[in-house]
């Protein structure tokens, strides 16, 4: 990353702030944050105080103001996208302006602009999508890893990559805050089911895994990273060893929302390679991933084998007492 350009879209998100920082400390020339919101820019600016930082203002729906964003920037990391799974069912159109016509945008500039790489930050939740946020970062995956298709090699150098991953521990609007604030509040904890299961790694994990990916990547793959998962009722356990007695209220699974967690679907397995931490789903329309070919490419590789699914029921659990190691962190 030394000396590069780096644009982050939804730069002032969660995400965008914490890989800033690991971006900083790997002496790149410039971070440019393009977000539309005026305040968190404001603070942030304040918070890093790095003359290596440029905010700008924008939304990915504007084209002409991306590809104005872009002059010049050699990787792109596409954050930018409405993710409130029940404000999007509500407001599927706006989400659908974000997330797909808004990702089309960030592929269309990144083009005119000739940049390097652009990464594109995807979710589990597009596995076999059940609510209307899966289904458009879905099609976000789709416009990210088809983008070197049609695309002449000789006029345009950009790789278009998408990473998917599961939940970022303790990350705004997951679980783990939200049981927390209402411990505090004296309420009872919401358990949708006693029964689920849900992937999570460290912010930590999250950013070495998308800077690597941007190392690694050769275009048009989807990269997974071979993750963990605890079940609701440790995370409880945890929790109450931690705050004492918690009281817990049982609602029932939300419309859209899965028992268990998938990030890789029995048919994409037939795509499917394990390559060192990671999996990688490969696209069959784009030539330079032909069968007989990726092995050349990515030395080591091997097709998933005895899998049918990749989901958060079937890893490797995170124990009650690493939960409670890791949730005293946070506090």
């Amino acid at each position: 990353m030394q000396g590069k350009k780096i644009l982050i879209t939804g730069g002032t998100g969660s995400l965008g702030q914490a890989l800033t920082k690991h971006l900083l400390e790997s002496k790149v020339d410039t971070i440019r944050i393009f977000s539309r919101n005026e305040e968190k820019q404001i603070q942030m600016e304040d918070e890093f105080n790095d003359s290596r930082l440029r905010f700008l203002l924008g939304d990915v729906n504007d084209y002409e103001r991306l590809k104005r964003a872009l002059e010049g920037i050699d990787i792109v990391y596409h954050a930018a996208a409405l993710k409130h799974v029940p404000k999007i069912e509500y407001n599927p159109f706006e989400a659908i302006k974000t997330n797909v016509i808004g990702s089309q945008n960030v592929v269309n500039a990144c083009l005119h602009e000739n940049v390097e790489k652009a990464i594109a930050i995807g979710t589990d939740k597009a596995v076999s999508p059940l609510n209307t946020y899966g289904a458009t970062k879905l099609l976000m995956e789709k416009l990210f890893v088809t983008a070197n298709n049609y695309v002449d090699p000789q006029k345009h150098k950009t790789k278009f990559i998408s990473v998917r991953y599961g939940n970022v521990f303790g990350s705004s609007g997951s679980v783990i805050p939200l049981f927390i604030g209402q411990i505090k509040k004296k309420k009872k904890i919401t358990i949708t089911d006693p029964t689920m299961t849900r992937f999570s790694f460290t912010m930590n994990d999250a950013l070495n895994f998308i800077v690597n990916v941007t190392d690694s990547g050769h275009g048009s793959e989807i990269f997974i990273p071979k993750m963990r998962a605890y079940s609701i009722m440790d995370l409880k356990d945890a929790l109450t060893e931690i705050f004492g007695n918690v009281a817990e209220e049982l609602i029932g699974i939300r419309p859209g929302e899965k028992l268990h967690e998938v990030l890789i679907n029995n048919e994409e397995i037939r795509y499917g390679w394990e390559y060192n931490d990671m999996y990688l789903i490969t696209n069959p329309l784009y030539p330079l991933f032909h069968i007989d070919k990726i092995k050349d490419i990515y030395h080591g590789i091997n097709k998933i084998d005895g899998v049918n699914n990749y989901s958060s029921d079937k890893v490797e659990k995170i124990s009650k007492e690493e939960l409670k190691t890791m949730i005293e962190k946070i506090l």
